[in-house]
């Protein structure tokens, strides 16, 4: 059995060493090609895949700074607007104190202009009362005085002071 064993390991080195070298020239064939078919093919698709990767990144960083941007200009806008509502409020209030001034000024000035009216139309109403009672007085007056007059004087006097009435009369036109 050891001249068995001297034989396979001789002739086996023998013949694998040539199996060896053909295996290993097979093996740098498989490589070559593999490198010029499946490598670059395979080294280009990793890096499309990450050129994709990195786009995809960088759009999304893109996205959440616009989407940060734009809730920031959002927030600036409702900041504005909320503004803006307050000051309408505030200019409203105004308005209506403004109005309200006015309203209550018209009002007063109303009533005093009422006031005057009524004044003088009481003053007006009170000179004519004077006015007719003077009237009255005054022709209560002569009725009286005609009365008393006719008692007292006699027929020529009363002729005298027709005549003297005339002419005064005559003589104010």
């Amino acid at each position: 059995m050891q001249g068995f064993t001297a034989n396979l390991v001789l002739g086996a080195t023998g013949f694998a060493v040539g199996d060896m070298i053909i295996q290993l020239f097979f093996f740098i064939i498989l490589l070559v090609l593999l490198r010029k078919f499946a490598w670059g093919p395979l080294m280009n698709m990793m890096k499309e895949r990450e050129d994709y990767i990195a786009n995809e990144i960088d759009t999304a960083e893109k996205s959440r700074e616009e989407a940060a941007r734009q809730q920031s200009e959002a927030s600036e806008e409702l900041k504005k607007t909320r503004q803006d509502a307050q000051s309408i409020i505030e200019d409203a209030r105004k308005t209506a104190g403004q109005q309200e001034r006015d309203i209550v000024e018209s009002a007063r000035k109303e009533a005093e202009r009422i006031k005057i009216s009524a004044r003088q139309e009481i003053e007006q109403e009170r000179d004519k009362a004077v006015q007719t009672l003077k009237d009255q007085v005054a022709s209560m007056s002569v009725m009286i005085a005609s009365k008393v007059i006719e008692k007292e004087l006699s027929e020529q006097d009363q002729q005298a002071l027709i005549d003297k009435y005339i002419n005064e009369s005559g003589e104010e036109r």
